[in-house]
């Protein structure tokens, strides 16, 4: 039911963007932060190891008037929680999760539920409760050397 859900669902909003460095992509961050306001809102990031997802976080933290460099990746941590001017960020990996049960632990319902969260997930397409449930998805693609291809999809 998960990806045949996930298919149906129809889009709202489908934005690209180019970066060429780690630079640029902290700079995107700051343009994509606007189209995940207002919370609460939760994301999933896909893309492959390296490919940008926590660079990315780091532009979206400043946009929101966190500490870019207290950003960092939460793959042994699972979550991360960083607080701006009017939003809690709330950044998990779930790269290391198997099962469903593992992932109830997080409490990611309940953060996803607080009225000033925006929530984002590296490795959320592993589970279809996190894709069903999420307002939408941000698409980091390789682009040849330190090209990448950013694809922000919300949720109708």
């Amino acid at each position: 039911m998960g990806e045949a859900t996930r298919v149906s669902l129809e889009l709202r909003e489908k934005k690209r963007f180019k970066t060429r460095s780690a630079a640029g992509t902290l700079a995107m961050g700051e343009r994509v932060a606007e189209m995940l306001l207002p919370v609460p809102k939760m994301f999933v990031l896909r893309g492959d190891l390296g490919a940008g997802k926590t660079t990315l976080v780091k532009g979206i933290a400043a946009a929101l008037g966190a500490s870019e460099e207290e950003v960092t990746s939460p793959t042994f941590t699972l979550v991360h929680e960083y607080t701006g001017k009017k939003v809690r960020l709330f950044h998990l990996d779930l790269y290391r999760l198997e099962t469903e049960r593992e992932l109830l632990t997080l409490g990611l319902e309940e953060m996803s539920e607080e009225q000033d969260a925006l929530v984002l997930v590296e490795w959320g397409e592993k589970f279809p409760s996190v894709v069903e449930r999420a307002d939408g998805e941000i698409v980091i693609e390789h682009a040849g050397g330190d090209e990448r291809m950013f694809y922000v999809r919300v949720k109708a």
